[in-house]
């Protein structure tokens, strides 16, 4: 198993718009620690060299330098590192300090995921953001100047207040300062946020799709010519500053996922964390795991690889689905295509379904039509 996950479920305060499991309250803290250090000793010993640490929350980067260390001395009891890891922390700008950058640096992280959604004031306050525009140009040159050369920001568009020009500030901001990865989601109205009830009660404005489409449409063209590659439908990389992590999951690669929420994946099952801190704490405090589980099927995980690989810049390999699947299923994926073909949503290149430009747009529902 290349990869680990490791879910953080704190934050300091809730964005409108979110729909992770966290909490705002740190008093579980400590005892959170203790069972995510236990579901990790509890853990079968895997031989393979772990590829990639993944810190992701919630706000991994509210913890202390001794929580961290705690984590890091179980893995390394219980796990092999690759000697080119890549180790990434989620963080968010106002936790960006100097000193936490060395002490960070010191314990073997080497990659961060800024949270800056935006570089505009106005819009961090509508989505509730802990952080200031200020803050958010400042933490890039805290990273840049402590010497890390590989992390990635992101970055929302959709908004009902983000209009063209102030989006294409935002964009501008990324190239202009350097950054060597980026990841840009369109808004999403999740049930029950913050965000979902403000719409309901008419104290917020709903998303405008056309709106979002355009803005994803001017965002691949902006990317493109500063020499980003788009290898995945929301994330940009310049050449050789690709996520190893995130990348593992859509080539379908093996994973371990620790604490309340967290997903692992074996190749053939995919399991699930309970999404409660205190009846994740209490049940390893009892040596057990409270998780759901679900055996995939050969067809499910046929359409798993057309969803993952279709938002891939390498595309859905034919030749792939072939020899795992088997030359009839790979037929009906070609002969499936032709109206999206026909419909320049799709084109075919040395033996792959790549999406174009506009059929990136439709990348989710293109997927459903192919599936088995």
């Amino acid at each position: 198993m290349p990869g680990i996950y490791i879910h953080i479920p704190f934050c300091k305060q809730a964005c409108h718009y979110c729909n992770f499991h966290f909490s705002t309250s740190l008093q579980q803290k400590d005892e959170l620690i203790k069972a995510l250090i236990n579901e990790i000793m509890l853990s079968e010993r895997n031989r393979e060299p772990i590829e990639t640490l993944y810190f992701g929350g919630g706000t991994p980067s509210i913890l202390t330098i001794d929580d961290l260390q705690l984590i890091f001395d179980a893995l390394h009891k219980r796990f092999e590192f690759a000697n080119d890891i890549e180790i990434t922390l989620e963080a968010n700008p106002d936790d960006i300090t100097p000193e936490k950058l060395k002490l960070w640096k010191t314990i073997g992280i080497n990659r961060f995921s800024i949270g800056i959604q935006s570089f505009l004031n106005k819009e961090l306050v509508w989505m509730n953001r802990a952080h200031t525009a200020e803050e958010s140009l400042q933490c890039i040159d805290k990273v840049q100047e402590a010497g890390f050369d590989n992390f990635s920001v992101d970055l929302i568009y959709g908004s009902p207040i983000l209009n063209d020009d102030d989006w294409k500030r935002n964009v501008d901001m990324v190239i202009e300062k350097n950054i060597p990865h980026i990841s840009c989601y369109a808004l999403t109205v999740e049930p029950k946020t913050a965000l979902d009830k403000l719409i309901a009660q008419h104290k917020a404005a709903s998303v405008d799709s056309e709106k979002q489409a355009q803005q994803f449409l001017l965002l691949m063209d902006w990317m493109q010519r500063a020499g980003y590659e788009h290898y995945e439908i929301s994330n940009y990389a310049k050449p050789g500053k690709r996520s190893k992590h995130n990348s593992s999951y859509w080539q379908s690669k093996q994973y371990y996922g620790f604490g309340p929420s967290a997903h692992s994946f074996d190749g053939k099952s995919r399991r699930w964390n309970i999404a409660n801190n205190a009846l994740y704490i209490q049940s390893l405090q009892n040596n057990t795991l409270n998780f759901e589980e679900e055996i995939l099927t050969e067809t499910q995980m046929l359409n798993e690889y057309i969803m993952t690989s279709l938002r891939t810049m390498e595309g859905l390999r034919l030749d792939v689905v072939s020899n795992r699947f088997g030359k009839d299923k790979s037929w009906k994926l070609e002969v499936g295509s032709k109206k999206w073909q026909d419909s320049c949503k799709i084109k075919v290149v040395d033996n792959a379904l790549l999406l174009t430009r506009e059929g990136k747009l439709f990348a989710d529902g293109i997927a459903a039509d192919l599936f088995f």
